[in-house]
């Protein structure tokens, strides 16, 4: 899509998507900058209680939320100027939605490429919905998992 399509679309949207995508994008460049400045092990412990999970059924007023947030991620990580990877994807919902005082999960895995190497992803869940990586998640063996339980 050509930048003058992309532009006349970000105008056409409603507030309060417009809003979403500002907040998706701003949250994408903010994990960005702590993956590459920090150290996992001090990212970790911003991120939810280790090995624990939150609950699997999502409540129906959630429910709109997170497939709202779901695809304003997918869209704002494709179009930012910077590569937004799976762990920044993670971390940026993860905010977003503790922003909503809805509580998630976020995933680790790892596995071996075609090559032998070994390769991550991450992912995060909230209730039954996968918010983002959930496209190669079946490829990955968790290695750990970060419960951000909110209370409402």
């Amino acid at each position: 899509m050509g930048k003058l399509m992309k532009l006349r679309t970000l105008f056409s949207l409603d507030f309060k998507t417009l809003f979403l995508l500002v907040e998706a994008t701003w949250f994408l460049g903010t994990a960005r900058i702590r993956i590459f400045n920090q150290p996992f092990s001090k990212i970790a412990p911003t991120l939810g209680e280790y090995m624990k999970e939150t609950e699997i059924h999502a409540t129906d007023e959630h429910r709109k939320m997170l497939v709202q947030i779901r695809y304003i991620l997918q869209v704002a990580s494709r179009n930012t100027p910077w590569d937004s990877k799976c762990l920044a994807r993670a971390i940026a919902g993860m905010q977003m939605l503790e922003r909503r005082n809805i509580s998630s999960t976020l995933y680790l895995g790892t596995t071996k490429d075609e090559a032998g190497k070994l390769i991550a992803h991450a992912w995060l869940r909230s209730g039954s919905i996968f918010i983002t990586g959930s496209e190669e998640m079946h490829r990955f063996t968790v290695t750990g998992m970060f419960a951000n339980v909110t209370y409402s």
